[in-house]
């Protein structure tokens, strides 16, 4: 436990202070969208892109690793119709539940990736970042549009123009091509990468909306719980199912183990539905990870 807390509370110290910071009006209130879209167009792509083009693709239990991360999700997912249909929720509720309990914080995953496991671990969580990311997007806009139908453009085109798969994609050709990263271009890739992670966990921590904890505590408390403590112990099971190795098994219940994604809020207005639900599930889920995580990655071994 406590090798788990030395390398986690830093991760977390920097979302506390992200959310000090923009409380305080430092250094500015336009300061913090510019930085978000900085981060998820180019330092963040960077750093997924590096870590592709250089990462082991030989590894035998990739394959192994990329079907634990689809049953996974269709366990969640299928979870998650069986509780809308007993719960008769509207799609405006049933997108702010579901992706409670689908999304990850990808900034938080990768940091801790990075501090548990290095450059290896880095490499492992993209690839299953090229998988997990245009599945749970594909999940969550049909959770937020399933009363009012969607075609398969609405659903594809927002993920074919997705940087971070855009960035996988190319990060993935470049190593299957053999082109390696010459000229230094390695060495610029890895200072926007370094800048990446922790830019972005201030950004989760600026984004924090504690007001809307207030009105929803049992719905808030239940999908933080399917979240923060049921997925990952289904992820768990899965990769022992599936015989992954020690560290593709930690990483598969780590991001498995991560709070809700601060975009989804994003999502969640741009297709009208519940904001208010989501901000209190991102916040809720965000702050109760400083616990739930090195205690879940302890108890599970990984």
């Amino acid at each position: 436990m406590i090798p788990l807390l030395l390398a986690l509370w830093p991760l977390f110290a920097l979302i506390v202070a992200g959310y000090v910071l923009r409380r305080q009006g430092f250094p500015s209130e336009a300061f913090w969208p510019g930085a978000e879209r900085l981060n998820y167009f180019i330092l963040f792509p960077a750093l997924l892109f590096n870590s592709l083009a250089t990462a082991p693709l030989d590894n035998p239990a990739l394959p192994r690793l990329a079907g634990a991360v689809l049953l996974g999700l269709a366990l969640v997912w299928v979870a998650l119709l069986v509780i809308r249909r007993l719960r008769a929720w509207p799609a405006a509720r049933f997108g702010a539940m579901a992706q409670g309990g689908l999304r990850f914080n990808t900034y938080l995953g990768l940091a801790a990736v990075g501090s548990l496991f290095g450059q290896e671990g880095l490499a492992l969580a993209a690839l299953m970042l090229a998988l997990m990311v245009p599945t749970v997007n594909v999940m969550s806009v049909w959770a937020l549009t399933a009363e009012r139908g969607v075609s398969a453009r609405s659903l594809l085109l927002p993920i074919l123009k997705n940087p971070l798969i855009l960035a996988c994609l190319a990060g993935a050709l470049v190593n299957f091509a053999g082109f390696g990263l010459p000229g230094g271009s390695d060495r610029l890739l890895g200072l926007l990468a370094a800048a990446s992670l922790p830019l972005g966990l201030l950004c989760v921590g600026a984004a924090l909306q504690p007001r809307e904890l207030s009105g929803e505590i049992p719905a808030l408390g239940w999908n933080s719980a399917l979240r923060l403590l049921a997925v990952p112990l289904l992820a768990y099971g899965v990769a022992r199912l599936l015989a992954l190795p020690s560290m593709e098994t930690s990483i598969l219940v780590l991001f498995f183990a991560l709070p809700t994604a601060p975009t989804a809020y994003v999502l969640t207005r741009q297709l009208n539905g519940d904001s208010h639900l989501m901000a209190g599930i991102i916040t809720l889920q965000t702050l109760l990870a400083a616990a739930s995580l090195p205690l879940v990655l302890t108890l599970l071994g990984s």
